[in-house]
Formats: C-alpha cells, structure tokens, sequence
C-alpha cells in the first residue's frame, strides 16, 4: 500500500513548568497532593489478594488502594518467594466461580494460614477459609444473587467497627457454608445466609458478601476497618508514590533503550507519556496520529493542549486516508478494531524507522480494556467481550515491546495520578474517546459522508452537555450514527434520513455504568438542533440501556 502518512514536529512550550499546574490543582481541589519520596518496597505495607479468578478481583485491589494501602493481586498458586520480599500486613482471598468441595478446586496457599497475618475471605474466599479450616461447605438450597441486608450479631467485631447495625449488601452465591471451622462464628448474617460473616480470634474472617462492590454501600468501612484496625496499616500509599514507583520500574524495563508513545488527547496517554518522560527523558518520542476518526476540531484542538502542557516533543501524523482505506467495506464491529489496532502499529513501525531504532511501545491501557479484551488471565478464563484498541486490538506481530504503566489501574485511579504529576484539569478531565475511534460509533460501513453526519451531531451533542454543566458529571456523552435509515416529514416534503442515538451515561470505572437520566429540556434541544442542523437526520433517540446487558459503546 502506498504511503499516505504525512508527519511534522511539533516543538513542546516551555512556557508554562508542570510545577505551576500542580499548584493550580491543589488550588481548584483544596488538597494537598505533594510528590512524596517513594517507599521503598521493603518497607512499603503491602497486602495481597490472592485471586481465584473473579472479575472483581482488581476491584477489591483497588478498594483497598483507595485506604491508601498499597496491594499487589497475585494467583492463587504464586509461590512464596513471589511475595516473600514485601512487608506484608494481611491477605484478601477473592470471589471465584469455582466450588471449593469440587476436585483440583483452587484453595489458599498454605503460606497464608502459616503467616499468623490477618485474611478477609470474600465469597469464594469465606468458603475456603471454611473448607481449609475444616468447616462444612456444600451447594445451597437457596442461591442468593443481588441484594440483601445483612444483620450484625456481635457488634465488638472489628470489622464493623462504627457501621449500624444492620445494612444492604450485594451477594451472589451459590454455595453456602454448613458449619464454621474450629474456633470461628458467626458474626453477622442474612434471610438466606446464617454464616455471612464468620471470624476468629486470630483475626480470620469471611465474608459472603461483596463489599468492593458499589452495591454494598458501607464496603469501604469494612475494608478500611481490616486494613487499619485489623492488619494495623498506616495508609500511606498515594498516587504520588505511585509515580515514583513506575519511574523507577520504567528505568529498569527500558534502560537506555527509545521508547515511542501513542498519544490521543486523554488523560490515560497523557499520563502514561509523562511518566515514561520523567523516566527517561529524551529517549521518548510521542506520535498524534490523525487516523481520520476522530471528532470535530479534535486533531487542532489535541495538538495545542500537548504543546502548551507537556514538555516534550510531539510528532503529529496524518494517516488518516490509509486508515479509511482499510475500513472501506468493513461493517463487522470486531473487525473494525483489529483494523484500527493493525494500521496503528504499522504507522509507528514507519515513523520509529524514521528515528533509528526504537525498542519499545508505551501505551495507556487501563484495567477495563484488559477485562474485556482478555480471553485468559493468570487464573481464570473469561469472555472476551471485544477488543480494545490498546490491547485486543493490536497485531500477534510488531516490532516492539509493549509497556504499559497504568495497566491496572482504573479512570479515576489515573485521573489522580495525573493530578499528582501537575497535568491541567481539561486534560485530567477530558471523557473517555475510543482508540478505534468514530469507527465504533459508526454502525454499519464507515464513510466520509458518514463521519461528518456523526461529527455534527456529536458537536451538538458535546456543546449542548457543556451548556448545561454536566461534562464533568458524567462519564461520557456521544453521538451515534446507527445504519437505520426512517420516513421523516421536514416542510412539506417527505425524507428518509439516518437516525441518531444519544448516549450518556454514569460510572466510576467503565466496569459497570448506568444510563444518565438527563433533563427532559436537555434532550429536546440536542434532537432539535440535530435534525435541524445535520444534513440527512431526521430523528434521534436516546439510549437507556445499562451496562451489563450492554456495553458503553455501540460497537
């Protein structure tokens, strides 16, 4: 294929030093974020949570990075000398869709129960605990999904330490626990689950529950009263030693080796790009790449907040006629974001040959897009729900070596991350932008006639949700241009143009998310002026599915 890239450079500002935007942001928030010294691993409180391969292990991590206690999530079967050299303070046994009576069901290394730490056992957790301890696990009579009210019978339990007496929790079990192990009772229960909390005196405990889901509302204080009342932690961990962290990683994994990194405007690059800076200076060279799906302005709009926050220098590329070549008949959803991850890396490929040799690729992948792009993790299958650009999407084949510092981290975890690296709040804050871009938000065939229908009405959409103050509440607001074309009356003619959806929805990390319940008035204008104003529409519609059962995006 002919070469179509084009590619200037684009010199950094140094107007503005990153300092002076830490000061802004501590100003705007009233927090004091100051760039602690880091902790040396060996003296750093750590607990670990041993995962037997929920899809909410990373979230019980990162409740329990919110106490600001550092975590590191490992399998089941990790052997000691994995763990061996942290200072450890206790052990979260996560949920899992495994029974524990079942042969070759995972169970909790020995090393655990050896330690003489503290262990929280949730779900499939409290039943190992009760399994390994010698307690009676067997298939409930009832299952128990959703939610439930759980009532607390010994209120001098730690763990319920300023919690009321009773309060909503969210299950989902289908097994249940018979008889505790030697030494252990009951501690709080519910309709259907006598033992819903269990506990010794050597500070074991299980719960049935799931307290790091948003569905249990006092999860927090659970975790915060086994981390600092319980395991005795301090609750130093913060997003400023965190960056001291991957700094140091970073120079470790990369040396004196170039680094290339794909920026696109979010904080997640953004972040991602600084760190790796900071790590290793001029040895990174950052690429915004047009691939011609990007929304209205965006590329001048990019450009211009790279050049006057960060402090270094960018290549800007336009591919964006490459890129919709290979889209050019292609409607299956899937095959779109392999598309989009494929030619990215081949434009890196020819701009790194431009540079010498170039050793690796920085990316900003954050623990959604690994959630749903994985189809296996260390210990556990699981669907894989579509490809991320960042992740699924990229070629078996390339000529780098991924890095991804904010790997497992969540928007908000990064968003404070960036914060403590003195990025401006509009970067900080910016919503959540496909990699594959418009071609997601595109059904059917991507078009230049299509994407300017879905640029004007996205515009509307992004300008009217501003109006109204609600950018920053919400967790992401978009046009969509399905490939439903309807009857329509405009005067006294009779059309047939596209319909519109509008999507706008609420969530704290993209796991789950919820359909935003906007204003009645809001929503008049953004069809208005949609049919009246975008060429070929003529009739909008409002999205007001979940996730689950649906994704954010339409593709």
């Amino acid at each position: 294929m002919e070469n179509k890239s084009q590619s200037r450079r684009i010199s950094a500002s140094d107007d503005v030093e990153v300092s002076t935007y830490l000061e802004i942001a501590k100003e705007l928030r009233g927090e004091q974020l100051a760039l602690e010294p880091k902790i040396p691993p060996s003296k750093r409180e750590t607990v670990v949570v041993i995962d037997f391969g929920s899809q909410y292990s990373m979230l019980i991590a990162r409740r329990v990075r919110e106490c600001h206690v550092y975590c590191e999530l490992v399998p089941y079967d990790a052997p000691w000398e994995r763990i061996a050299s942290l200072n450890l303070k206790g052990f979260i046994l996560s949920g899992g869709p495994a029974s524990v009576y079942n042969t070759g069901a995972p169970l909790a290394p020995a090393y655990a129960y050896e330690s003489r730490l503290p262990i929280l056992g949730i779900c499939y957790g409290i039943q190992v605990i009760a399994h390994q301890l010698g307690g009676m696990v067997a298939s409930g009579a009832k299952h128990e999904y959703g939610h439930a009210v759980l009532h607390i019978s010994d209120e001098d339990c730690p763990l319920f330490a300023g919690l009321p007496s009773s309060f909503p929790v969210w299950m989902s079990h289908g097994d249940e626990i018979l008889e505790v192990p030697p030494g252990f009772k009951a501690l709080a229960y519910t309709g259907n689950s006598p033992f819903a909390v269990i506990g010794n005196d050597t500070n074991i405990f299980g719960l049935q529950f799931h307290p790091e889901v948003a569905h249990t509302p006092q999860g927090k204080n659970i975790f915060q009263n086994f981390l600092s009342g319980i395991c005795g932690c301090r609750g130093d961990w913060t997003p400023a030693n965190f960056v001291a962290e991957a700094v140091d990683k970073m120079q470790r994994q990369v040396g004196n080796g170039r680094v290339i990194c794909a920026l696109s405007g979010g904080v997640d690059s953004a972040v991602t790009a600084t760190i790796v800076h900071r790590a290793i200076g001029n040895n990174l060279t950052c690429l915004f790449i047009n691939n011609g799906l990007l929304r209205r302005e965006e590329p001048e709009r990019v450009l211009s907040t790279f050049e006057r926050n960060l402090k270094m220098d960018v290549a800007y590329v336009d591919a964006s006629e490459r890129f919709l070549e290979r889209l050019h008949g292609v409607t299956d959803p899937e095959m779109k974001r392999q598309i989009v991850g494929e030619e990215f890396i081949r434009v890196f490929e020819e701009e790194a040959a431009k540079l010498g040799e170039v050793n690796f690729l920085a990316q900003g992948t954050l623990y959604p897009d690994v959630i749903e792009s994985s189809t296996t993790t260390e210990t556990k299958a699981s669907a894989k729900i579509k490809s991320h650009h960042n992740v699924g999407g990229l070629p078996a084949k390339m000529k780098f070596t991924l890095i991804e510092p904010l790997r497992y981290l969540f928007k908000d975890e990064i968003r404070a991350v960036g914060l403590a690296l003195g990025l401006p709040e509009d970067m900080i804050w910016r919503q959540p932008f496909p990699g594959p871009g418009l071609a997601i938000r595109i059904i059917g065939e991507v078009t230049k006639e299509k994407l300017e229908i879905l640029r004007a009405a996205d515009w509307i959409v992004m300008n009217e949700i501003k109006k109204a103050a609600l950018y920053r509440q919400l967790w992401q607001s978009f046009a969509v241009l399905t490939d439903v074309k309807s009857v329509g009356v405009m005067g006294d003619y009779r059309t047939y143009g596209y319909l519109v959806a509008i999507r706008a929805i609420n969530s704290e990390d993209a796991m789950t998310a919820d359909w935003s319940r906007l204003p009645y008035d809001l929503l008049a204008r953004m069809s208005d002026r949609i049919v009246n104003e975008v060429p070929n529409v003529n009739r909008v519609v409002y999205d007001i599915t979940s996730k689950p059962p649906a994704t954010i995006e339409w593709e």
